[in-house]
C-alpha cells in the first residue's frame, strides 16, 4: 500500500478518535455532570434528571452539532475547490443572507407565532430563493459564469443584509431580540424531526459529494484542463453548487447564521493531509463536526447556567487558530 495511503488511514483514525473524545466531553460537559460509568443507571430510569438532561438537551445538540459542523465544512471545501479561491465559503454566495432576512420576516411578521417549524422553513426558503437568484443572473450566453456567480453572491448577501437591517429597524423590541438571536446562532433546537433531517441530509450530501472527488482534483486544475480530461464541468458545477447551497440552506435554517466553520476547517485540512479531495471531502467533515461540538461545549458551559451564543465561539476560536497556524505554516496556502 503506497505511503500516501497509510498516511490518509491514520489521519481518518485521529479524526475519528478527536470525535469520539469530543462526543464524550460533550455528554458529559455542564451544569449536571455524568460520566461514562453512569450511563447503564441513568438509561434504566428514565425519570432521573440525568436522563432528561441527556436525551431531551444534550444528545440532540450533538446530533445538531455533527450535522451543521459537517455540512457548513464540506460546503466549504466544494465551493473552494469549484471556485479555485480559497477565501470562498458557504456564506460568500449570500446564502446565509437571504436565510436571516426570510427568518427576519417571520419574526417581523408574527409567523414564528404559529408554530415551532415556521422559523427554519422560513429561513430554508431564504436560502433556496437566493441560490437560484444567484444562479439564473449567473447565467449568460456562453453558459453558467463561476466569475458572475461569486460577484452576485456578495452583492445578493448585502442586499439581504440591508432589507434584514431594515426589519431589524422597524421592529419590536422582543422581535429584535429574536432576530439578534438567531443571526448569531445557536444549536438549542429540541424538535428531534428538524434534528433527523439535518442529520441525515448533511450524511447524504456527504456520501453524494463522493462521487465527484476526482471530479473536484480536475477542477483544480482549472475548466480548461478539467474538459480535456472528459469532465462535463458545466453540469459537474452546477451539481456541485446545489449541493454546497443545500447543505448549507438546512444548516443555516436549523442553527443560524454560524460563521468560520466553512472557511477554517477546509484550510487547515489541506494544510495537515494535502489537497487531494478524496481525502479532504471525508476530514472536512469529521473536522467541521469536531470543531462544532467543541465551540458548543464552551459556549453552554463558560458562563454557566447562562449560554454565549455559538457564533461567538467559533469567531474566536476559529480566527485566533487560523491566525496561529497560517503564521508558523512554512509556505503559503495553495489549492493546486
Amino acid at each position: 500500500m503506497p505511503k500516501k495511503y497509510i498516511k490518509w488511514i491514520l489521519f481518518l483514525v485521529a479524526l475519528l478518535l478527536l470525535l469520539l473524545v469530543s462526543i464524550v466531553i460533550s455528554l458529559s460537559s455542564g451544569e449536571v455532570k455524568i460520566s461514562l460509568a453512569q450511563l447503564p443507571e441513568i438509561f434504566s430510569n428514565k425519570e432521573s434528571i440525568e436522563y432528561i438532561v441527556l436525551t431531551k438537551i444534550r444528545i440532540p445538540r450533538l446530533l445538531l452539532a455533527i450535522s451543521v459542523g459537517g455540512a457548513l465544512s464540506l460546503s466549504g471545501a466544494i465551493l473552494q475547490g469549484i471556485y479555485r479561491n480559497p477565501l470562498v465559503e458557504p456564506y460568500t454566495l449570500g446564502i446565509s443572507g437571504g436565510a436571516a432576512l426570510g427568518v427576519a420576516i417571520a419574526i417581523v411578521f408574527g409567523f414564528h407565532a404559529a408554530s415551532y417549524a415556521m422559523l427554519p422553513l422560513f429561513g430554508f426558503v431564504g436560502a433556496i430563493i437566493t441560490l437560484f437568484l444567484v444562479y439564473f443572473l449567473s447565467i449568460k450566453k456562453g453558459g453558467l459564469s463561476i466569475n458572475s456567480m461569486l460577484l452576485i453572491g456578495v452583492m445578493v448577501s448585502f442586499v439581504a443584509s440591508s432589507a434584514m437591517m431594515f426589519l431589524m429597524s422597524i421592529s419590536t423590541p422582543d422581535n429584535l431580540q429574536s432576530i439578534v438571536f438567531w443571526v448569531m446562532g445557536s444549536l438549542d433546537e429540541s424538535n428531534m424531526l428538524l434534528i433527523r433531517i439535518a442529520f441525515y441530509s448533511s450524511i447524504s450530501g456527504l456520501f453524494l459529494t463522493y462521487f465527484f472527488a476526482q471530479t473536484l482534483n480536475a477542477l483544480r486544475l482549472g475548466e480548461v484542463k478539467a474538459k480535456h480530461l472528459g469532465i462535463n464541468t458545466r453540469v459537474t458545477v452546477k451539481l456541485l453548487f446545489v449541493v454546497a447551497s443545500l447543505l448549507t440552506g438546512i444548516a443555516v435554517s436549523v442553527a443560524g447564521v454560524i460563521g468560520f466553520v466553512g472557511l477554517v476547517i477546509p484550510h487547515l485540512i489541506r494544510l495537515i493531509i494535502g489537497n487531494d479531495y478524496r481525502i479532504i471531502i471525508g476530514s472536512s467533515f469529521l473536522g467541521g463536526a469536531i470543531f462544532l461540538i467543541l465551540c458548543d461545549t464552551v459556549a453552554r458551559t463558560i458562563i454557566s447556567p447562562n449560554e454565549l451564543p455559538i457564533g461567538v465561539i467559533t469567531g474566536f476560536a476559529g480566527g485566533l487558530v487560523f491566525i496561529v497556524v497560517l503564521s508558523r505554516s512554512k509556505s503559503h496556502f495553495k489549492l493546486n
